[in-house]
């Protein structure tokens, strides 16, 4: 079945836009005469699963129409994941990367439709072969997932297994990325859950790799295999109509690295409790499953088939960002095909904003007469993360006056015109650009821009890392920021606004938006090809224009600013006593208060102990654990720890100390380390009056 906006029935809004209207004129492109060759890649190739991946209605007789709160089906039909393939911004993104690089589509649709692209309907690259009766419209479908193989062996994975891997005819891909999935051929449904030996619905396996962030890196780590990463670090464009020469992802050129960011943050080391933010009825999250999929209450189909309850049902609503799009997607296609109603609508994009303001802390306070506004990163990516093109973050700053008057604005956003006012503020931001060999080779302007299929170049990245971001981990994954620096271990940011005279207080707010006005134009007016570009961009204005989400609003009183609450960080091994170190605080990290006090905890009993201060953060990898103090480092005086290894070290806060801040950890002797030592995490703290 072409792809085309369908015509509503029942009388809803037929949306076919084939009359454009004045575009603006750009100067042409040239397409690289890339082939389906540069964009192949190992794993299960088209057109050789013994069984058909089936379409998704097929699962609703069993997993559907029982319970939206948590029932599998419509959780999923209105997701993302569900929808994935009747997004209308990605046809439009798919009509231009399709211009930029000849069969570029191939490498969109792996992973917008791997139904479709498994059934041999990759080519053309357009996907007008995929066919909505055969279920390659279904995006991320269920007996996609449910099929997936774990591409690195493992004795506890189902015992065919090893021979899938062997005779996939290409080479096993086991740092997947870009859609380079390993399928089982026959129809055993894998799922992470042993259903007993009675079970006889449907064939089964028990499979621990879909409790793996690895099988979500599959398509949330994106490289373009075009381009091949040069000895010094940049990439050019390889030799056409080849495939890719290691088809590693550290070789090709980095769009997304969602996946790698988090493989190189804290929460990739261990389970990490966020005070209930995320998990659902787990208390420790770490993998993305448990924040994407959180665990619930109920039974995963509807009583009719016996189902066994569980506190550990991970939801299917695949919680993300997007804000409208499945507005769009609604009025786009019939029900019929998309399975959507306006209530699961509602209740998607409702769960996705708040999604959104669990992501992130705001803090606003003063130091040295300046405005100091703090974005703290609750994520286990960059926030934001994902596809860069059209999605941002930024500071709103309100300063006003003692009648509440505004004075100056930051960051300014028209909700009319969807202008955003940057120059003044911090966007969060990811751009990507051409060089000038392809833009001499392509008619693409050098820099910064939204060719996706032919950029080769990062120009900014100042998206603030998760927890346990390390410089060198993140240039070996080849997400490292661009343009924004960041000390080992901050997962915050920092953005520093002067203070306009006669202003009393001020509001500060973050906002996220999905596609900005810059994107979405780009992609009407870039488009050649067909009206994919304007279907996008109708249904951008007529769904609020991608209204930004409030993730988070604080306002404080310039004269009486709030000290900021110091700042736990980094990864604790367990000692000799099998004991996490602890260093944490009590009082308050102010001159007026005068009882601010570091207290150690968890330490080896009656061991010596000390407190090393440091003018930065990092991440010094010792025997024993991390040192995360750098800069400029001293010793506070040393300290003998109780019967239960507790100490205290008083801090006196006096004009010294005052707007200034510093990092602090607890280490102790401990002869069962190999080091000998202990260490505590570490904690940041800022000094206020």
């Amino acid at each position: 079945m072409q792809f085309r906006p369908s015509l509503r029935v029942a009388g809803k809004l037929s949306v076919l836009l084939l009359a454009a209207g004045a575009l603006a004129w750009t100067a042409p492109v040239t397409q690289v005469q890339t082939t389906v060759n540069d964009f192949k890649m190992p794993g299960t190739q088209e057109l050789t699963l013994s069984v058909s991946l089936a379409e998704g209605n097929t699962c609703s007789m069993c997993h559907g129409d029982y319970n939206d709160d948590t029932e599998p089906f419509r959780n999923w039909a209105a997701s993302m994941m569900g929808q994935a393939t009747r997004d209308p911004v990605f046809h439009a993104a798919l009509a231009i990367a399709n211009q930029d690089a000849a069969f570029a589509g191939d490498l969109c649709l792996r992973c917008h439709t791997p139904n479709g692209w498994l059934n041999g309907k990759s080519v053309p690259t357009d996907g007008s072969a995929l066919d909505v009766f055969e279920g390659d419209m279904d995006g991320v479908g269920c007996h996609f997932c449910h099929r997936m193989v774990d591409p690195v062996a493992d004795a506890a994975n189902p015992p065919e297994d090893p021979g899938i891997l062997a005779n996939l005819g290409t080479q096993v891909p086991t740092n997947p990325h870009a859609g380079q999935y390993v399928v089982d051929p026959d129809d055993n449904r894998r799922g992470p859950f042993d259903l007993g030996p009675n079970f006889g619905y449907h064939l089964w396996r028990e499979s621990p790799f879909h409790r793996e962030s690895m099988m979500c890196g599959t398509c949330h780590d994106v490289s373009n295999p075009v381009f091949e990463r040069q000895p010094d670090g940049t990439y050019a464009l390889g030799p056409l109509d080849t495939e890719h020469p290691t088809n590693n992802k550290e070789d090709a050129f980095p769009v997304e690295r969602t996946f790698s960011e988090w493989a190189n943050s804290q929460f990739a080391r261990e389970e990490i409790d966020m005070g209930g933010l995320f998990g659902g009825n787990k208390t420790e999250v770490a993998t993305c499953q448990d924040c994407h999929m959180p665990d619930t209450s109920g039974y995963a189909t509807s009583q009719t088939w016996g189902p066994t309850f569980r506190n550990d049902l991970p939801m299917h609503d695949f919680v993300g960002a997007n804000s409208w799009v499945l507005r769009a997607i609604d009025d786009l296609y019939p029900d019929y095909e998309t399975g959507l109603q306006p209530h699961m609508i509602d209740n998607a994009i409702n769960k996705a904003a708040l999604n959104v303001q669990k992501a992130s802390e705001l803090t606003a306070f003063v130091r040295n007469g300046t405005l100091i506004v703090r974005v703290l990163n609750n994520t286990g990516h960059k926030l934001p993360t994902g596809y860069p093109e059209g999605r941002r973050m930024w500071l709103n700053v309100k300063y006003k006056d003692g009648g509440g008057v505004v004075l100056d604005e930051r960051g300014r956003y028209d909700y009319t015109t969807a202008d955003l006012v940057t120059s003044n503020t911090t966007v969060f931001e990811a751009d990507l650009g051409v060089d000038a060999a392809v833009a001499a080779a392509t008619g693409v302007p050098e820099g910064k821009g939204f060719h996706f299929a032919v950029n080769n170049v990062v120009y900014k990245d100042n998206r603030i890392p998760p927890r346990g971001f390390t410089n060198a981990g993140f240039e070996d994954a080849q997400a490292s920021p661009v343009g924004e620096s960041y000390f080992d271990e901050q997962f915050w940011h920092d953005t520093i606004y002067n203070i306009p005279g006669g202003a009393a207080e001020v509001e500060v707010s973050l906002y996220y938006q999905t596609t900005s006005k810059e994107y979405i134009e780009f992609l009407r007016d870039e488009n050649t090809t067909n009206n994919a570009g304007l279907v996008a961009y109708r249904a951008w204005e007529r769904h609020g224009k991608s209204e930004p989400v409030l993730m988070a609003n604080t306002t404080i009183q310039l004269a009486t600013s709030p000290c900021p609450v110091p700042i736990d960080y980094g990864y604790v091994i367990p000692n000799s006593s099998s004991n996490e170190m602890s260093l944490s605080y009590v009082g308050s990290p102010t001159s007026s208060a005068g009882n601010f006090e570091l207290r150690v905890s968890g330490g080896v009993p009656f061991a010596l102990a000390a407190v090393f201060v440091g003018s930065e953060p990092t991440n010094k990898v010792m025997a024993a654990g991390e040192f995360l103090v750098g800069g400029v480092v001293n010793r506070l005086p040393v300290i003998s720890l109780d019967a239960n290894g507790e100490g205290a070290v008083p801090i006196t806060v006096d004009a010294s100390l005052v707007d200034s801040q510093f990092y602090y950890q607890a280490v102790c002797r401990d002869a069962g380390t190999p080091g000998n030592v202990a260490f505590s995490n570490g904690l940041h703290v800022d000094y206020c009056n």
